[in-house]
């Protein structure tokens, strides 16, 4: 089965990934410098894609630069965060699973490693000691990625997406100094540490009371612009023998205040419904059945909110930008400037909402399309 042309939902490959030519250049000299990187966005904006595609250039131009890149989403507590790390930074240094196996013998050898291969040679990693022993020596495996590359003269990047996470383990703040701790004498090693959660992060590397302030250099990941994303599109459309004109592609991307993933997927979607050439029938056909599609989701995200909170959302999408302001209080039935705090907080914590240059946002553009032609509708 042919490919379609347009990713959304998972990580692009170099085909399907657009622009971002100066945070790749950027991100690729930190890697080669060792220089630990944070990237901050909201979610599916790229940066998933962005470390990816980094990094197999990396790998592809650098044998001696070894990535690693592992995913912490599922990971529930300090235990799990060690034998996830240990076998993220033994797969990505390893290149057969022989030289994984003598790698754990020789790296973690008083942790009594156990190392088993299903069918498909994916690897699972457990530890002969009690979580106490393990608790209270966790040198080995946190010093793993800075020892390796000791040893066999190589560079290593450790990529960790969602690392948000951490911040739900038990004892989080404490476990936040352990890595600090170790990870800040690694010479030979470079961190990257991205995910899903910007404000959630932003408290982590940007707030000076925490471990992670001034870990390293923080990317602010931006939208891609509409003439890129236009140029992308036609070009997709193309390779894949149809046509779309360079101001539709542009109207397509501005439709969903180009979001990176649902760019992705109205573009496919009306690749879909396309015969030969598209048009702004097809795209307007495209977005509403995708607004369909979800509108039972946005359904459910109204009735977990409060009052207030449906209110407030009515007033950013009415354009306010006063929201304490008096009249405003009581027009859409606020309660207090006290309150408002409460309100806005407890949207960003959810990431309904956030704030750019002290402006409020609705995060989901399709969500925010719902709202005011289906919801909020007079």
């Amino acid at each position: 089965m042919k490919k379609l042309p347009f990713i959304f939902g998972k990580s692009s490959d170099i085909v399907n990934f657009t622009d971002r030519e100066e945070e790749s250049a950027h991100l690729e000299m930190n890697f080669k410098s060792l220089v630990n990187t944070t990237i901050i966005s909201p979610r599916r904006w790229g940066k998933t894609s962005l470390v990816e595609n980094v990094a197999e250039k990396i790998r592809t131009e650098n044998k001696d630069i070894k990535v690693c890149v592992l995913d912490i989403f599922n990971v529930r507590n300090e235990g799990e965060f060690y034998e996830h790390f240990a076998k993220g930074v033994l797969k990505g240094t390893s290149s057969r699973w022989e030289e994984m196996a003598e790698n754990a013998k020789t790296f973690l050898s008083h942790l009594l490693p156990k190392i088993t291969f299903s069918p498909d040679s994916n690897a699972e990693i457990s530890f002969g000691i009690s979580w106490e022993n393990l608790q209270k020596n966790p040198d080995e495996i946190l010093n793993l990625p800075e020892m390796i590359a000791k040893s066999k003269n190589i560079s290593i990047i450790v990529c960790i997406d969602e690392f948000q996470s951490i911040g739900d383990f038990s004892e989080s703040l404490a476990f936040q100094r352990k890595l600090r701790s170790h990870w800040q004498h690694h010479h030979n090693v470079g961190y990257c540490l991205y995910g899903s959660k910007r404000t959630m992060l932003l408290d982590i590397f940007s707030n000076i009371s925490m471990p992670f302030y001034k870990f390293g250099d923080i990317m602010f990941l931006q939208k891609i612009n509409n003439k890129k994303w236009g140029e992308f599109i036609k070009k997709r459309f193309e390779d894949t023998g149809k046509k779309i004109a360079v101001e539709q592609a542009e109207y397509l991307a501005q439709l969903v205040d180009n979001h990176s993933y649902y760019v992705q997927q109205l573009a496919q979607q009306s690749w879909l419904r396309t015969k030969t050439s598209c048009s702004k029938i097809i795209i307007d056909e495209s977005l509403q059945s995708i607004k369909n599609q979800l509108s039972l989701l946005f359904v459910g995200q109204i009735e977990t909110m409060t009052a207030t909170q449906v209110n407030f959302l009515k007033a950013v999408i009415d354009g306010e930008t006063t929201f304490s302001s008096q009249d405003n209080l009581l027009k859409y039935r606020l309660g207090s400037s006290a309150n408002l705090k409460k309100i806005k907080n407890a949207l960003i914590s959810r990431e309904i909402i956030d704030i750019f240059t002290q402006k409020v946002e609705i995060l989901d553009p399709v969500f925010k399309l719902w709202l005011k032609q289906d919801f909020f509708k007079d």
